[in-house]
């Protein structure tokens, strides 16, 4: 270290372990340090994210004459202690000008959406007071066969995305057009060959029934999928226009996997008893393109995961072991419950838990997720609490957030 033992300079602490830590200087020169003087009997050292102001003891060691006031932090009661309050290193991070992953972006997230019990009711009576009337299976009467400005509405139930059990809505609403180059009587002429216009809506819910978001999208059924469409996809050419809760700003593109084998039932026919009377199966892919991701923080010292007993950063000199209760600081989760105002700080007190359903992935395979919440006074900075799986191999392992499906970088841990 080239800092002089005559003059004190400012360092951030990027690593704290009983009374050894380690400085980052403003020219981004890292050095070992020592708390000095009055400090080292301090009631509070310094922990990982603070300021200190250090000077120079010898060419490797720094030694810290006192901490720079705390603007923000989050701690928690101190066992034993008298009530003395611990600060919980990393959950600085609210406040930290940490840099966020420095892993490679993921792929845009795509989401396959299995639908139950779903049946078109198409609009072959326009009496309303015989809408929805008929406690019993009605099939459409009418022209059928694809015959053009039919009106008609989708109605069935969201099962699983990406083959994880939900609840959830799907409906849809459209116009009957049978675009074709070669249009038969009744069918539309056009350049392209389509179905319907259309708009439809996915609302998931986790199987509580906690609501996780909504996406909407519109567009041309039938025909061939666009050009860069998921390769799961048959057809449509649908333009996800937006989305709410965990997928508010989405955008992206949309279409069938399988259109199942519907009845055709009449808007006679009385939805409260689709479920009894049944329908078919159905499913869509969506390819996403996220307002935000989930992103692990990436300190001056390496990820934002430390281990919960004490909050100390998994590193190489202290790396985590299988089955552990580790804690990871993230940005990119979204809204939480019981809620807040959007661009409001995190409250602490009740604690804001993280709507969508959070996964940490461990080398692929999925950790057991304790907690996500919002941490108090930040507006997008959460604290996940997850345990190690009790297989993972020893050496470097890759670990990875998601929620609501949508996966952030990845960022490497050291295993013992």
């Amino acid at each position: 270290m080239n800092y002089s033992s005559d003059s004190l300079v400012f360092a951030r602490v990027c690593e704290a372990a009983q009374e050894h830590f380690c400085l980052r200087f403003e020219d981004s020169a890292e050095c070992d340090a020592a708390p000095a003087g009055a400090l080292r009997w301090s009631a509070e050292l310094s922990a990982v994210g603070d300021w200190v102001r250090a000077r120079g003891a010898d060419a490797t060691l720094a030694l810290m004459e006192n901490v720079e006031p705390r603007t923000t932090c989050i701690s928690r009661q101190r066992a034993g202690r008298g009530g003395k309050q611990l600060i919980l290193a990393l959950a600085l991070l609210a406040a930290a000008c940490c840099e966020l992953g420095q892993a490679q972006t993921p792929p845009p997230p795509i989401l396959e959406i299995d639908i139950a019990n779903y049946v078109p009711y198409g609009y072959d009576a326009f009496d309303i007071q015989k809408f929805a009337s008929a406690p019993v299976l009605t099939p459409a009467s009418g022209p059928g066969g694809g015959r053009a400005f039919q009106f008609f509405v989708f109605i069935g139930d969201i099962v699983a995305v990406n083959g994880k059990p939900v609840k959830g809505l799907w409906t849809a609403r459209g116009t009957t057009f049978s675009f074709d180059p070669n249009a038969a009587p009744g069918h539309s002429a056009a350049d392209v060959t389509r179905g319907n216009v259309i708009d439809m809506y996915w609302e998931i819910a986790q199987l509580d029934g906690t609501p996780i978001g909504t996406l909407s999208a519109s567009g041309l059924t039938r025909g061939t999928p666009p050009p860069g469409a998921p390769l799961a996809q048959t057809g449509d050419n649908l333009s996800i226009i937006g989305g709410t809760g965990a997928f508010l700003g989405a955008r992206g593109q949309a279409g069938v996997i399988d259109l199942g084998s519907p009845r055709q039932a009449s808007v006679v026919e009385d939805p409260a008893f689709r479920r009894i009377i049944g329908g078919a199966k159905r499913s869509y892919v969506l390819h996403l393109i996220p307002m935000s991701v989930p992103q692990i923080v990436n300190t001056a010292a390496g990820p934002a995961v430390t281990h919960s007993s004490d909050f100390t950063l998994v590193t190489a000199s202290k790396p985590a072991t299988p089955g552990e209760i580790l804690s990871l600081f993230v940005t990119g989760l979204g809204a939480t419950r019981p809620g807040i105002d959007p661009g409001r700080p995190f409250p602490s007190s009740p604690l804001q838990s993280v709507a969508a359903p959070v996964e940490v992935a461990v080398n692929g395979k999925s950790g057991e997720v304790l907690a996500a919440v919002g941490l108090p006074g930040a507006t997008d900075g959460y604290q996940v609490n997850f345990r190690l799986p009790t297989d993972t191999a020893k050496g470097t392992a890759i670990l990875q957030v998601s929620a609501a499906w949508i996966t952030g970088p990845a960022v490497s841990i050291v295993i013992q």
